[in-house]
């Protein structure tokens, strides 16, 4: 039995029939794809919207407009290029030794490293975050730092039965150094633990690597992704591309400080971390710990606080009296912090610490592996060999200065941070970007380039750093 169609479905067909008849088949045939096609760059370009933004999607597509202006491309590649050719710089420079000498110099090799060594600029008073230690490295703190590294020059802490010393040395760096960060406060849990590394990268790439497999065995995420403020160090852009996590960089607030709101809303299913830095690295400024503190708490994530630069300050400039707010273990939420004995700790440079808040999280930090035909295999930290020497060198530095030394080279760092500031603000053409907290002053300029200004002062000596768009 046939059920004839409805009169209005007949007189659609009919009209639809008649419409389509005036285009060619192979039209009728494309456009379908044609506007598949156009959906998907729509929804691309959504994408791309939801995940930087408008103002930076904006951005970004005028940027690349420009690049397509005659000569501006060329320019750019031209800069980018220079940078390249110095970092693979090698012996291809005029006067660099190509392959060994035939006969060795002996020790005559000393004088011709002082000859060169002449090159270099004189950092003394003059260079900012490069060099801590100040003084003559003839003399003084700056000498004794030298000796204990010539001493233990040819030892290697992974090799723990040969070399005892800097293994405890290393230990003793860790446990001192988280006794200035709360570990010994009710708070902390106590259980703090961690590692010397080669510096502030490296400690936030084992963070960043521990946090990442923690939280796949805590949550099961698979597809990790973590949050930072736009001021956060570099050290975040490496390790997503090291460890393959999906970096989100959120705005500022209007103090410069970390933007917990905004930090808030990106926080979804996949996120394992989030960032706060005491201070950051461009404007000395101390984010929010105890909110983000409060935030990771509530969504079960990790927290890491970035200490490279204040982690031998702050604990001291709060001794001294300064309004120095939370940022330690004490903070729960608080999961991980990286602090840098070769900055303020006034240790030779190659010495870190990264410390977590309980063993459970810092065991994703190690490496095994038992079925090597050379043996069983444990490695902590990013390198396998270590040099010893730096070990060893940062535990002079902490044991030849004591708590009373640090608190007395906080002083005269809190001071002279007071007067440079004071002395940036007497200028009517300059100005203080936010409201520094500890060392580190960042200013700008409404009347003068301040980037000539920069290039004056380097002509006369002066190393400082350039920020991008210094005043936002």
């Amino acid at each position: 039995m046939e059920f004839p169609n409805p009169p209005w479905l007949n007189k659609f067909r009919a009209s639809t029939n008649s419409f389509l008849s005036q285009y060619e088949p192979l039209t009728l045939l494309l456009a379908p794809l044609f506007a598949l096609l156009l959906a998907q760059i729509l929804q691309s370009y959504f994408l791309v919207i939801h995940e930087r933004g408008l103002k930076a999607t904006i951005i970004s597509i005028v940027m690349s407009s420009v690049k397509l202006v005659p000569g501006v491309k060329k320019y750019i590649d031209a800069e980018k290029q220079k940078i390249v050719d110095k970092l693979q710089a090698s012996g291809s420079r005029d006067g660099w030794k190509t392959e060994l000498p035939r006969s060795g110099l002996g020790n005559k090799v000393l004088e011709q490293m002082k000859y060169e060594k002449q090159k270099d600029v004189t950092w003394q008073g003059k260079c900012s975050g490069t060099v801590y230690i100040g003084g003559n490295e003839h003399e003084g703190h700056f000498s004794l730092i030298n000796e204990a590294c010539s001493m233990f020059a040819h030892t290697n802490p992974l090799h723990l039965s040969v070399f005892p010393s800097v293994v405890r040395f290393e230990a003793e760096v860790v446990v001192m150094t988280a006794a200035l960060l709360g570990s010994k406060e009710n708070a902390s849990g106590g259980q703090i633990c961690g590692n010397m590394t080669s510096g502030g990268t490296e400690s936030i790439l084992l963070a960043v690597k521990s946090s990442r497999d923690y939280m796949k065995a805590k949550k099961g995420i698979t597809k990790p992704e973590m949050i930072i403020p736009v001021s956060a160090h570099s050290a975040y852009d490496k390790a997503a591309q090291y460890f393959k996590i999906k970096l989100w960089r959120v705005p500022v607030d209007k103090e410069f400080r970390a933007d917990v709101k905004a930090i808030n809303q990106r926080i979804n299913k996949n996120t394992i971390m989030i960032v706060g830095s005491a201070p950051g690295f461009p404007h000395g400024i101390i984010d929010p710990i105890e909110d983000l503190g409060d935030l990771a708490s509530s969504y079960g994530i990790c927290l890491h606080v970035d200490l490279c630069l204040g982690g031998f300050v702050l604990p001291f400039a709060r001794k001294l009296g300064y309004p120095v707010p939370p940022f330690d273990f004490t903070v729960q939420g608080v999961t991980s912090i990286s602090v840098d004995v070769h900055k303020y700790g006034l240790a030779p440079k190659g010495t870190s610490v990264v410390l977590y808040r309980n063993h459970e999280i810092r065991k994703h930090q190690f490496v095994a592996v038992t079925e090597w035909t050379g043996g069983l295999y444990v490695s902590p930290t990013i390198a396998g060999s270590r040099p010893g020497g730096l070990i060893a060198g940062a535990w002079a530095a902490m044991i030849s200065l004591g708590f009373e030394g640090y608190l007395e080279n906080t002083k005269e760092i809190m001071e002279a941070s007071k007067n440079i500031q004071k002395g940036i603000q007497d200028i009517p053409e300059l100005f203080v970007i936010g409201r520094p907290e500890m060392s580190i002053i960042a200013f700008g300029s409404d009347v003068v380039d301040i980037f000539e200004v920069n290039d004056v002062m380097s002509s006369k000596g002066w190393h400082l750093n350039a920020l991008q768009r210094p005043n936002r």
